[in-house]
């Protein structure tokens, strides 16, 4: 089917949402859950086959992002009940106005209509953004990238199962089949058929969509994040959390690139970690570099989201000079100061203009399920509309219903 086709079942499909009460949501998506475990021998097989064509291409961090297992096809379904358990955003007032002429307005949460998302070599994807478009009202288009395009069709083809079980619209869930240029091009100038569009992937797939698209774009994902480490935090914990932050799932955007030392305790702190973070290839400044003898760091290694097992260290003088730095190679997506010093702990937070600052915790949290949002569509790094974790809210315009009784002005 072309993307033509798709764009028109979806826009088709827009009016048959609207109608949807919160209990067939609900209902639904249980049952998308439950075809998605149910299909599990299928998705694998699927994912086994992308594995097979396109590991080799890819970096072993990056085939852990395409990679599915027995467990991340339930941890898939249960952010799908999760999602069912949500208050339904649609309907709700979200301000009440009474005028002295007797009108009644009421600012209220409507769908934004058919979403479009583009992503690429991460399948988790598709059941999270299917799951908060159905329960936020929306039709969703899926754009997968190659690398796993069989995987998104088996859970594809899982969800809509679930959907066709109750009688409910298919086409509300759907997936491009061309996974060239091209039909990235077409979602990106689809206007009067997408009415947001959402990419999750680096900087080249977002950077093309917000200098390509007609439509509406939400910026998402890029994430240069940084911990500062203050001359007073607690050397165990700051090493505890560097730990996470890059090494549980270094493929993610929220994973910690940047690492910022206060020259006071670089000398004892910067040996620990990098015995502590032994897989990791540290790209040092020069202060950084007498101390650990690291890979010295050239001009793009502060501003670049490695993915990997690599990170970018600084040493600094004071808090001030960690947030100057931070301004000046942040993607505004994560930060987090350790500290027990609270006057930098509260300046840090104050300054730092990023979607998500953290104090003493690591930057993997900057989650949707985290988050208590069930899943996510994308982290969003803009300000307007959305921004950090984009959950059902995310999802949602506005309009305002007016309640009169004979009213002319």
């Amino acid at each position: 089917m072309s993307t033509q086709e798709i764009l028109k079942k979806a826009a088709a499909t827009r009016a048959a949402m609207v109608l949807l009460t919160e209990e067939q949501k609900n209902e639904a998506l249980l049952s998308m859950a439950d075809r998605l475990e149910q299909a599990a021998a299928e998705i694998l097989a699927a994912n086994a086959e992308d594995l097979a064509q396109f590991g080799d291409t890819m970096t072993v961090v990056m085939q852990d992002r395409l990679r599915l297992n027995e467990t991340r096809i339930k941890e898939m379904a249960a952010g799908i009940r999760e999602v069912a358990q949500l208050p339904d955003p649609i309907g709700a007032v979200l301000e009440r106005v009474e005028r002295p002429n007797g009108l009644v307005i009421e600012k209220t949460a409507v769908a934004m209509g058919v979403v479009a998302i583009i992503y690429e070599s991460r399948p988790n994807v598709t059941a999270d953004a299917a799951a908060l478009a159905f329960k936020s009202g929306n039709v969703c288009v899926l754009r997968s990238g190659k690398e796993a395009w069989r995987s998104a069709n088996a859970i594809v083809c899982a969800l809509r199962q679930g959907l066709c079980d109750l009688g409910l619209p298919a086409d509300s869930v759907q997936l491009v089949e061309d996974t060239t240029r091209q039909s990235a091009k077409e979602l990106m100038e689809a206007v009067g058929y997408v009415d947001l569009l959402i990419p999750r992937g680096g900087a080249g797939l977002i950077n093309a969509c917000l200098e390509g698209a007609k439509v509406p774009v939400i910026q998402t994902g890029t994430g240069i994040c940084h911990i500062y480490v203050d001359e007073s935090a607690d050397p165990e914990q700051a090493l505890n959390i560097l730990e996470n932050a890059k090494t549980s799932r270094p493929s993610v955007c929220n994973a910690a690139e940047v690492c910022l030392v206060h020259r006071k305790i670089a000398g004892e702190f910067l040996p620990k970690l990098k015995a502590r973070l032994a897989q990791v290839e540290f790209r040092c400044d020069r202060e950084a570099q007498a101390i650990m003898n690291g890979t010295p760091a050239n001009e793009r290694d502060f501003d670049t989201e490695f993915l990997d097992y690599i990170m970018a260290v600084k040493v600094v003088g004071d808090t001030d000079e960690a947030i100057a730095h931070i301004a000046a190679h942040s993607t505004g997506h994560s930060e987090a100061i350790l500290t027990q010093n609270a006057a930098n702990a509260k300046r840090f937070c104050a300054m730092v203009d990023s979607a998500a600052v953290y104090v003493n915790a690591s930057t993997r949290f900057t989650d949707g399920g985290q988050f208590g949002l069930g899943c996510e569509m994308g982290i969003s790094t803009q300000k307007l509309h959305a921004r950090g974790p984009m959950g059902l809210r995310e999802l949602t315009a506005y309009k305002y219903i007016i309640q009169g009784n004979g009213q002319v002005r």
